[in-house]
């Protein structure tokens, strides 16, 4: 029989250049969010800092920290207060020389279920993330793992939910949203720093945010889940550039790919339930998952197939 319905939030705001008072507005907004009803609740990515992949800089390393560590310690102890899971995407530095976009998962009673790491690292102008970012681990053996290491794709059992975490970048590739579902994800959550570059906004603008909102729906549909998707906001300088400017649009999708929740550009809370029973029945009627011909899927595993 499917599982109960549960509650999940997730929070657009913007980032200031203090981590400290990041943190402090997070929390505000983690309990705003508990207070609506929300059982699980997902911050953007890196939630405590400015976007500072615009541009190649040594001494951003200095951002990064342990986890456990200082917002991770705060967010356990707001978990075990308020009763609710959250996930916490942060700049790790997991060793010296090894920093990863990180996103730990903390269950409702205050314990760290783990870390996923972000396994698709983009390169792009202002968006330098190859620079600071180590790669999450793929590992073709999901039994267990190595002590220390996310083996790629992974799903956490919280206390209301089987719930799959993926990164920004992550959000554009089906295979990530095809492997996470079949892993038992009943969301998938996608925390994300994704705005416009201030001279394209007029002729590409609009066209990005549908872009950006497309292929997560078709993810949604694909694989009969939900798919939560909580971008940052807010205009970044970048000396010698002219800066990001993150467009929010965050949103929840059902099965079906329809929005449940959806913000504009402004700070935004969005609350939405979750229904098991609704993926149980769109998978019955539309069994994508039973209809796979995993037995002619093997040139995937190759960069290019052409002559």
């Amino acid at each position: 029989m499917p599982e109960s319905p549960f509650t999940i939030g997730i929070i657009q705001d913007r980032a200031d250049a203090d981590p400290a008072m990041n943190l402090v507005r997070a929390e505000g907004l983690v309990r705003d969010a508990a207070a609506k009803g929300a059982q699980i609740i997902c911050l953007k990515e890196l939630f405590n800092a400015l976007y500072f992949c615009k541009t190649q800089q040594c001494d951003r390393f200095d951002l990064a920290e342990p986890i456990p560590g200082p917002a991770t310690i705060a967010m356990q102890e707001l978990a075990r207060e308020l009763a609710v899971v959250i996930v916490v995407p942060i700049f790790e530095r997991q060793a010296a020389g090894i920093y990863r976009n990180s996103a730990a998962v903390i269950d409702a009673d205050g314990t760290l279920l783990g870390v996923y790491r972000k396994m698709h690292i983009p390169d792009d102008p202002l968006f330098n993330e190859k620079y600071y970012f180590t790669p999450g681990d793929g590992h073709l053996d999901y039994h267990g793992e190595r002590p220390g290491e996310a083996n790629g794709f992974k799903v956490w059992k919280t206390r209301y939910a089987t719930i799959g975490v993926l990164i920004c970048w992550d959000q554009w590739y089906p295979e990530a949203a095809r492997i996470t579902s079949l892993l038992g994800a009943q969301v998938l959550f996608y925390p994300t720093a994704i705005g416009w570059h201030p001279a394209e906004k007029d002729e590409w603008g609009k066209a990005q945010v549908d872009a950006w909102r497309t292929i997560q729906r078709s993810h949604a549909i694909a694989n009969g889940v939900y798919v939560a998707s909580p971008n940052r906001i807010g205009h970044e300088d970048e000396p010698g550039t002219n800066g990001i400017t993150f467009f929010g649009h965050s949103f929840v999708a059902d099965p079906f790919g329809r929005y449940v929740a959806e913000a504009g550009e402004q700070e935004e809370v969005l609350i939405a339930t979750c229904d098991p029973g609704l993926i149980e029945t769109v998978r019955r009627n539309w069994p994508f998952m039973r209809d796979r011909r995993v037995d002619a899927y093997a040139p995937i595993l190759n960069r290019y197939l052409g002559a």
